[in-house]
């Protein structure tokens, strides 16, 4: 009777040790101690984003249970390799070709939220790609009254990386179309955006590495052109003339601008080509997280009290993500929303 009972106590155990075994083989309990690791472009890395990036981490805590640890970075291809081998569970702001590039290495990765526009839907969630001269050039980029990007052919061109939407795909591509209709460059394409030389479409192509990187790279005199979007630089910056995102649109650098613009105090830009971009997702591997907590994620995101959190819909001049003015919010989009930036590539 006492063998009886002590064999089954072993096998009692021995059953509950194969039962928790075979749960965290489906990737669930086993998942519960381990950190949930966020991934942050080199833009949303830098120091004045801070407090926006640890309200995300929060956020994330709050809907899992689990630890959040950032990462920062300071290359593109770093940030989505790292959400494409799973050592990153979240990107938090990901550009739609670096979130496509993620997807191409993992099929899994998918879409976890986009903010909207000020209609608090997809219809208008929208931002801006900008190619931007010096105020002093601004004259040798017209044409009559208006702006054209003809004179840009044979400068020195600054991108943001070659991973970035609004930073390299977006206006390759509108350069692209344009001077290929022009029996010199009829055979353009994206590798001749890449490389500048004697004879190439640009003498000098340089990658700032963020679009504060290529803002500063013309600022400080080492691009004659430069490719950056609205809502990374708009924090340091102040419109002088014109109306926001249109050609012709002037700005300055803010006094008080941190770095890298503390760099170039006196800097003034005018904005010659204007192109609207699909919103940046925040995106996600499934390798370490449940479909429960990719759900409890997207509800917390999506919910009233989120719309209304400043670090990341602000006012005009606060270093949060995006701008407040009047219903923008998180919202969930298919993969499929993201076809038009794939039919760029």
């Amino acid at each position: 009777m006492q063998k009886h009972v002590v064999f089954k106590a072993i096998l009692t155990v021995l059953l509950a040790t194969v039962i928790v075994t075979g749960i965290a083989g489906c990737g669930f309990s086993a998942q519960s101690n381990r950190p949930i690791t966020i991934v942050w472009y080199p833009n949303e890395s830098a120091g004045d984003y801070a407090g926006s990036r640890n309200e995300f981490g929060r956020l994330v805590e709050q809907a899992t249970g689990r630890n959040v640890e950032h990462r920062l970075t300071t290359d593109y291809v770093i940030a989505i390799e790292a959400v494409a081998s799973g050592s990153a569970d979240i990107g938090g702001i990901f550009g739609a070709v670096g979130y496509i590039e993620a997807q191409i290495k993992n099929p899994n990765v998918d879409v976890l939220v986009v903010n909207s526009g000020a209609s608090g839907t997809l219809d208008d969630a929208v931002y801006y790609s900008w190619l931007i001269v010096n105020k002093e050039d601004a004259d040798d980029y017209k044409n009559g009254d208006s702006y054209s990007i003809t004179n840009i052919q044979g400068k020195r061109m600054s991108f943001v990386s070659n991973s970035s939407t609004s930073g390299f795909r977006v206006p390759t591509s509108g350069i692209i179309n344009y001077f290929s209709r022009m029996p010199e460059w009829s055979g353009i394409d994206e590798d001749d955006m890449v490389e500048g030389g004697r004879n190439r479409f640009f003498s000098e192509v340089l990658f700032g590495g963020s679009h504060q990187g290529s803002a500063f790279n013309l600022l400080s005199g080492r691009a004659d052109v430069a490719a950056i979007c609205d809502i990374e630089v708009i924090h340091y910056i102040d419109l002088t003339a014109g109306e926001m995102n249109r050609a012709g649109s002037a700005f300055a650098v803010k006094p008080d601008a941190s770095a890298p613009f503390d760099g170039v105090p006196d800097g003034e830009f005018v904005v010659i080509a204007v192109t609207p971009v699909l919103n940046a997702p925040s995106i996600y591997n499934p390798q370490h997280l449940s479909p429960e907590e990719i759900q409890a994620i997207r509800d917390i995101f999506t919910s009233e009290e989120t719309a209304n959190n400043s670090y990341f819909f602000g006012p005009a001049g606060s270093f949060a993500f995006f701008r407040k003015t009047d219903n923008e919010r998180y919202v969930v989009a298919d993969d499929s929303w993201y076809d038009p930036v794939r039919e760029l590539r």
